[in-house]
């Protein structure tokens, strides 16, 4: 683990052997919600000594369908990511999507995160990069692992070396992704944690509903397989009942099947390391 995830976890009691966690919420829909996770994800992750990143977006920029629930409002959002991390004593992340976002956004989270579509938008990655927060770029489904180097250079040459990248799948087609395992060596070959996101590489996107579909049956293989090729990390949204989340249902972990998981996960990482 990287001198700066070790401080970012400095406050938690975890197994040094095991994976990190990054999950919650795909956004904001209201502080009871995060709040609920929040203090069901850490209990388990305490339990199971596995470090743990508390995740929701403030904002949901990139939706299908205009009519689709983008947030409660920017400050509003963050002040509530805020709390849940004062609260439970936990790190924090959220997505940002403009350049001038990312110091409005790095005065209530501890990491910053470049959505996938948005890996190669320079300006971001030098905006969040000067925030001197930790930077979690997203491989682009248009890019490969190797390509991801220049987003690592460009963040490394605005004076931050606080850097994970993580893997989401590729495009396949019009409506569906694909994982290729590869990505993670090869990203983890740039010097830097390298994470899973074991639900967004499951969306089916651009359906004709406007509502992007997903594959939730499918995350434990998913996270399986990551564990195994060595990601050190992994990202799960997650939502007590996904059918009626405001964002990205189709693809969220049901909330209670969390814990039965992450004791599979320990399993295969204890057996390949």
């Amino acid at each position: 683990m990287t001198e700066y995830l070790k401080k970012l976890f400095a406050n938690q009691h975890y197994d040094p052997n095991n994976f990190f966690l990054i999950a919650g919420p795909c956004v904001v829909e209201s502080e009871k919600l995060i709040f609920e996770v929040a203090e069901k994800v850490s209990a388990i992750c305490k339990n199971l000594q596995i470090p743990y990143i508390f995740k929701s977006s403030y904002r949901k920029a990139n939706r299908t369908s205009a009519s689709s629930f983008t947030g409660l409002g920017d400050e509003t959002a963050l002040q509530m990511i805020a709390k849940v991390g004062s609260h439970f004593q936990l790190p924090t992340i959220t997505d940002i999507h403009a350049h001038e976002e990312a110091a409005i956004a790095a005065k209530y989270v501890d990491v910053l995160q470049i959505p996938a579509f948005l890996c190669r938008q320079t300006d971001l990655l030098i905006a969040a990069a000067q925030t001197g927060k930790i930077v979690n770029v997203k491989k682009g489904q248009f890019v490969n692992g190797e390509s991801m180097k220049f987003a690592v250079e460009k963040i490394k040459k605005a004076g931050n070396e606080k850097i994970m990248l993580t893997d989401r799948g590729n495009t396949y087609g019009y409506n569906d992704l694909i994982v290729d395992y590869r990505n993670i060596p090869i990203m983890k070959s740039h010097q830097v944690p390298v994470i899973m996101d074991c639900t967004h590489s499951l969306q089916k996107p651009n359906q004709s509903g406007g509502v992007t579909g997903g594959d939730p049956q499918m995350i434990e293989t998913i996270a399986k397989a990551a564990i195994a090729v060595g990601a050190d990390g992994l990202f799960i949204e997650t939502h007590p009942n996904p059918a009626v989340a405001k964002s990205d249902g189709a693809n969220m972990l049901k909330l209670d099947l969390l814990e039965d998981l992450l004791n599979k996960l320990i399993k295969v990482r204890k057996a390949v390391s």
